[in-house]
């Protein structure tokens, strides 16, 4: 997969991208990266990474189970990051993420992040309400086709 696109969709390699992050090479420089790079991660089953990158104060002891759950029982197509704000130590990320579903669900988040001695961590987010899509848009999927033609 390396020289292919990354999942989250930022038009570089996923070797430029988030495998970086994945394989512990590199820290995340900011919110956003950590936030692209956990969608990554879930696409790509990285339970580990989802673990060591969410903050140790929300693990739960059954963590690596529900995650792992979630990541046998998700097809993620497609993410689009709607905005960023930071502030110091805080940030927030507001993200759609579309999934597989009858019809295509998507996860509308606003999640909020802390760094910590220099690492992000992501902390917890609030559910938002599905945003509308047109047909005529873009594909979230990132396949350059209008929505109608690919997973609309």
């Amino acid at each position: 997969m390396n020289n292919d696109l990354c999942p989250c969709l930022s038009q570089l390699s996923y070797s430029e991208c988030c495998e970086p992050l994945h394989k512990k090479q590199q820290g995340a420089e900011n919110a956003e990266q950590l936030m692209r790079s956990r969608y990554s991660a879930f696409y790509l089953a990285e339970v580990d990474y989802l673990i060591a990158t969410l903050h140790p104060s929300k693990r739960r002891l059954d963590e690596r189970e529900l995650l792992q759950s979630t990541i046998n029982n998700t097809q993620w197509l497609g993410l689009n990051v709607l905005d960023h704000q930071q502030k110091n130590e805080l940030a927030e990320v507001e993200f759609v993420a579309f999934y597989q579903d009858n019809p295509v669900g998507q996860l509308h988040e606003r999640s909020r992040f802390t760094c910590e001695s220099g690492e992000w961590f992501y902390h917890d987010g609030i559910l938002l309400p599905a945003i509308k899509l047109g047909r005529n848009d873009p594909c979230f999927c990132g396949s350059g086709k209008k929505l109608k033609r690919c997973h609309g």
